[in-house]
């Protein structure tokens, strides 16, 4: 195996082997804590400009197959694992995680302790990385630093023209057609239209930079905006299209971005958490039930929310709906007088868990009338 080195931007290095392309990662380093769906997690566009850290310590068991793709590329700025596998096992595998990210070019490092790394980024939070390898990892360590401190930090970064659609395309509902829904791509899942198709809607998934016009009129029935990379900060249009949405009253549901851009519609503010949220086993509780949802997340900005208090808002009356366990974090959003919710986790997780899919329900008793 060649030499590979990770460089932090505080000036921790890990030293290890090459994965997957030879060449320079840069990104804002990240943990995930998932046990499993790596092929997931590195498919999700949210990661754009992201360099992840698996938390678990082996990586690629399953290797890579055609149908878990969460889009149509992976996204992550470059990959971080332990100890890979050695060779893959699964019926379902093609061919191995090693060999998809050389054809996607993803450059990665293997070989290194994760669990430092994960214990360091815990204490100082997250921050930039690079990754060199080959000839580039033998050069000196202040050279490379200097790299990564001229990378943008997350903060104040936008990616939703780059992760999204550049055309409207139509998810047809499976079986009788029941509602009509614009789906607003900020870095969608393939997962999340076709949960609604299951559930009898027809899905337009619609550019980040469509028209307020142009949403209401695909989105007769609904407006469902989706999760996606950077920071909720920048995204002055996604915001106004929503309000545009809360104004006529359209049944609302956003997730995870979409959650910090309602939150930011309301007039709320948002922050970049310390180390962010990402695995498939984070605890929230809806407060409405008490009942605790394990869930899958991928976040590392938030909404501020008060948690003691129902908050007033020129569209109504809005509540805390769910919040994180771990730390009190807001989870999802209601509001009391116009049909619009959001949830900051992912209800349509794959490889799971799926405590949170009843969510999509709840969107389609809001399209019904039902509250």
């Amino acid at each position: 195996m060649t030499q590979a080195v990770l460089v932090l931007e505080d000036g921790q290095v890990f030293t290890g082997k090459s994965y997957g392309a030879i060449g320079t990662a840069f990104g804002e380093a990240v943990f995930s804590t998932g046990m499993t769906g790596y092929q997931e997690t590195i498919t999700d566009p949210s990661y754009c400009g992201q360099v992840v850290i698996q938390t678990a310590p082996h990586i690629g068991n399953t290797g890579w197959n055609d149908e878990d793709n969460e889009s149509a590329q992976i996204w992550v700025s470059g990959y971080v694992i332990r100890d890979p596998a050695r060779i893959p096992s699964n019926w379902r595998a093609k061919r191995s995680l090693d060999d998809e990210l050389k054809k996607q070019n993803i450059v990665a490092i293997s070989n290194i302790d994760t669990r430092a790394l994960t214990r360091h980024l815990r204490d100082q939070g997250a921050m930039r990385v690079g990754i060199f390898s080959g000839e580039l990892a033998s050069q000196p360590i202040s050279e490379l630093l200097e790299q990564v401190k001229t990378i943008p930090e997350m903060a104040g970064a936008s990616f939703s023209q780059t992760v999204s659609t550049k055309a409207t395309y139509v998810v047809p509902a499976v079986g009788k057609k029941l509602y009509q829904v614009a789906a607003l791509d900020l870095g969608i899942k393939s997962m999340t239209p076709y949960l609604m198709a299951q559930r009898g809607i027809e899905v337009h998934v619609v550019p980040s930079d469509i028209s307020a016009a142009q949403l209401l009129e695909l989105g007769k029935d609904g407006i469902f905006v989706s999760n996606g990379p950077g920071d909720p900060a920048t995204a002055s249009h996604a915001v106004a299209l929503v309000q545009a949405a809360l104004e006529a009253k359209r049944p609302f549901f956003g997730i995870c971005f979409g959650n910090q851009i309602l939150g930011r519609a309301l007039g709320f503010g948002t922050y970049k958490l310390r180390y962010g949220h990402r695995g498939i086993n984070q605890p929230v509780m809806d407060r409405k039930t008490g009942k605790v949802e394990v869930t899958a997340h991928n976040h590392g900005f938030a909404v501020d929310a008060p948690l003691d208090k129902d908050s007033e808002t020129k569209f109504g009356t809005v509540r805390v709906s769910h919040v994180c366990l771990n730390d009190n974090v807001v989870e999802g959003l209601e509001c009391l007088d116009v049909p619009a919710f959001s949830v900051q986790y992912h209800p349509e997780a794959a490889a799971g868990p799926h405590d949170s899919a009843y969510l999509f329900d709840r969107f389609v008793d809001l399209m019904g009338g039902k509250r």
